[in-house]
């Protein structure tokens, strides 16, 4: 949920026609941070907004929100449980009751706190009724067995794509499904990569870390675009050119590819595999 990013150009009447429309279609896991965007204006201010004129939404709404950014540029992490107190204080005062945070937890592990100790804070949190449960984001399985061993973890938030299909391999997806933790994948496009909306790293409308991203270099992007275009040879055939055939994408900034990405999709075991041969194949980054 980008919509309040610094070079975000959507006025609240257009991020809320959009968020109306993707509850319409029954897409209700709205996931925002307290990063995206500035300590004045960020995903919390966006949703006080719109539960403030759609009050009835709110029950219908589950609202994650991530956490322990000190900074952006550069990136400082604190998910020390001091300033997780702080920071959901600080939601919950932006969101003055209208809407609970229903799970809330840090953007990335900090490596100078243990994430039990984290985990054992945000598990006081969710006692005191501060927020309803915990996720976590880009971990690692030691990492969710760990937390998962202080308290329930409800959500593991990571990167799906084709560039970033590492979690089914390294034993994110088998302990996510072993202890009953939702897995929600970010940035299915790949930032734009998949859409051929990004060109080259300067078309990039993503914060600049991302530009630091292997696949996004001038060396890698000829090579990562053949397989774009295999994939819509593959969509093409199918009747349905484009990635929808492949992909339900779970984020957009119109109402019209809001509603399209909500639909279900349907690939069948044929079909999957044709992917699955046209990844194996791939030699980019």
């Amino acid at each position: 949920m980008r919509f309040t990013w610094a070079d975000s150009t959507l006025t609240d009447d257009q991020s809320f026609t959009i968020l109306k429309a993707v509850l319409t279609a029954e897409v209700n896991v709205w996931n925002g941070a307290d990063f995206y965007g500035t300590p004045e204006n960020n995903s919390l201010h966006l949703m006080q907004r719109y539960f403030s004129i759609y009050p009835d939404d709110a029950e219908k709404v589950v609202l994650t929100i991530k956490s322990g950014n000190r900074d952006i540029n550069p990136v400082t992490l604190d998910a020390s449980p001091s300033f997780l107190r702080q920071q959901v204080a600080t939601a919950n005062r932006i969101l003055a009751g209208i809407k609970k945070i229903d799970l809330f937890g840090p953007g990335r592990i900090d490596k100078n706190v243990p994430v039990e100790k984290t985990v054992k804070a945000l598990a006081e949190m969710v006692a005191e009724g501060q927020i309803g449960g915990i996720q976590l984001s880009e971990v690692n399985p030691e990492t969710i067995r760990l937390a998962s061993a202080v308290a329930k973890i409800d959500m593991v938030e990571t990167e799906i794509d084709m560039w970033a299909m590492q979690i089914f391999q390294n034993g994110v997806a088998d302990i996510c499904a072993e202890l009953d933790i939702v897995m929600a994948g970010h940035t299915p496009l790949s930032a734009g990569m998949l859409t051929r909306k990004v060109k080259g790293i300067e078309e990039l409308a993503v914060p600049a870390y991302y530009r630091q991203l292997p696949k996004f270099q001038p060396e890698n992007l000829r090579k990562n675009y053949e397989l774009i275009t295999a994939l819509e040879t593959l969509t093409t055939a199918k009747g349905k050119p484009g990635m929808p055939v492949i992909i339900p994408v779970s984020g957009a900034s119109s109402v019209e590819r809001a509603v399209e990405n909500s639909k279900d999709v349907e690939l069948t075991e044929e079909g999957l595999e044709e992917v699955d041969a046209i990844l194996s194949s791939f030699t980019g980054k």
